[in-house]
């Protein structure tokens, strides 16, 4: 019932420079749309990046966005190894966000780092659960996760808006859970930015998952599901198995990024607290093709351009949305090389048939 999928990627060293290239592009068609627009680009550039990093309020909110850019770019690129298109992060996110919350003003007799960790625990089961739907769908039955998973994130956002207005309520005026314990949540850095301890928890994460990945038995048969489900169990691996052990894994991530937000950022569950992180996380694992190496780093530079872009429109008027064309044409880009690939492959392949 397992369908042959194999996602494009580049082994040739060549592809670190083209994505040196391709950002220095879509850095230059940005500055075009600026010159249009009537604005300085090199101002505006030189007021985003003071914005991502000169001083502890913008340096801790690069800091900030990147741990969550970092978990929901690293379960994309997780489940992507096993050949499954996992858009389903954000569900997963919101879940083990309301999961973490209710854990953290519920057991309030706990010290905190017990509690800390039981709402990492407990918001990284619900995750890998909610995962099992449309893994064990796609594993079992061939059904399409990418359509699963789309629909499941709304049915996840519809559950926790329902328990974040409805028995999990604070009975405030925002739709938001009680405050977790004081011991449940994570401390904060570079005040008065909202850059906190889950971001060394996230980074703990991504070094797990890359050994995991690349010298692991689990990450060998990840990547033979992923490359050929039928060779995987000519030689004894089951791809069933393999395809619903990575989207545990990738549904775990998920459920501790929304942990860390509830734990680190919020102090609290808020309704729709989240702008489509969870999709920014699987545009930087797409755009350098879920290279579990190269993940980090995309991660990090959307998180500068998400940061810096505030302070790009407060200091030169250029409006933020400049910074969503210059990841838009990433991916262009990406879908570009993809295309070339497929049909290079082809042509070659006609040359071999008229021989």
């Amino acid at each position: 019932m397992v369908k042959r999928r194999t996602f494009i990627t580049t082994k040739s060293p060549n592809k670190y420079i083209n994505l040196l290239l391709t950002t220095l592009v879509s850095i230059l068609i940005g500055a075009v749309i600026m010159l249009a627009l009537g604005h300085n680009p090199i101002e505006a550039y030189i007021q985003l990046f003071k914005g991502a990093f000169v001083g502890k309020l913008n340096l801790g909110t690069t800091l900030q966005k990147f741990a969550p850019l970092l978990l929901t770019s690293l379960a994309f690129a997780t489940a992507a190894r096993a050949g499954v298109f996992n858009v389903g992060v954000e569900g997963e996110l919101y879940l083990g966000a309301i999961a973490a919350a209710w854990i953290g003003y519920t057991f309030t007799s706990l010290p905190g780092p017990i509690l800390i960790l039981l709402c990492m625990v407990v918001a990284a089961l619900v995750g890998a659960a909610w995962s099992y739907i449309p893994s064990s769908l796609k594993a079992y039955l061939g059904v399409n996760e990418v359509c699963v998973t789309i629909l499941m994130n709304y049915v996840a956002l519809y559950i926790t808006s329902y328990l974040v207005n409805g028995p999990l309520s604070a009975k405030t005026g925002v739709p938001q859970t009680p405050t977790v314990a004081a011991g449940a949540k994570l401390a904060q850095f570079m005040k008065p930015s909202q850059a906190n301890m889950g971001l060394f928890i996230a980074i703990g994460v991504a070094v797990l998952v890359y050994w995991i990945l690349n010298k692991s038995t689990l990450g060998y048969k990840f990547t033979t599901v992923g490359l050929n489900p039928l060779h995987a169990e000519y030689i004894g691996i089951k791809p069933e198995k393999s395809i619903i052990n990575s989207m545990f894994l990738s549904g775990a991530i998920g459920g501790i990024a929304g942990a860390i937000e509830v734990l680190g950022t919020y102090g609290y569950f808020l309704d729709n607290f989240s702008s489509g992180m969870a999709f920014d996380g699987m545009l930087a694992a797409l755009i350098v093709k879920n290279d579990i190496k190269m993940v980090p780093f995309m991660a990090f530079f959307l998180a500068v351009l998400k940061s810096g872009a505030l302070g790009m429109e407060r200091y030169t008027g250029v409006p933020k949305s400049v910074v969503d064309t210059i990841i838009a044409v990433f991916i262009i880009f990406a879908t570009m090389e993809a295309l070339f690939a497929f049909l290079q492959k082809r042509k070659a392949k006609l040359v071999e048939e008229q021989i």
